[in-house]
């Protein structure tokens, strides 16, 4: 069941109004922070979908490629699919690293500001 009441506020924070948000969300500052992040997730998403795309193509149509041996009973697409996880774990790690460097002190600095009343 829905209801309209606001959230509880935390002990000492205020809720900001809706022109806050709104002011907030057309300043420069907000602004950098939105492009910091789409800069590094949106470039970061279409290659690896791209990869993961290249993957399934060449699992479809290039079989004899795919199926070429490497090593013992190791052929291409299992190093290729083992490097999907790899990929994925890799661009998590470094997803937080950047988030934990660039955007959440700013997004702190701002979500301070806010419940403060700065």
């Amino acid at each position: 069941m829905a209801t309209d009441a606001p959230p509880p506020s935390k002990a000492g924070h205020r809720l900001p109004s809706t022109e806050e948000f709104t002011a907030v969300r057309a300043s420069a500052e907000f602004g950098e922070l939105r492009r910091s992040h789409r800069s590094f997730a949106f470039p970061l998403t279409v290659a690896f979908v791209a990869w993961y795309l290249l993957y399934v193509l060449l699992s479809n149509y290039a079989g004899d490629f795919m199926g070429t041996k490497l090593f013992g009973n190791i052929n291409v697409a299992l190093v290729l699919g083992l490097a999907q996880f790899l990929t994925t774990f890799l661009i998590a790690w470094w997803y937080a690293r950047h988030a934990a460097a660039k955007l959440d002190p700013r997004a702190e600095a701002i979500k301070s500001r806010m419940e403060g009343g700065e």
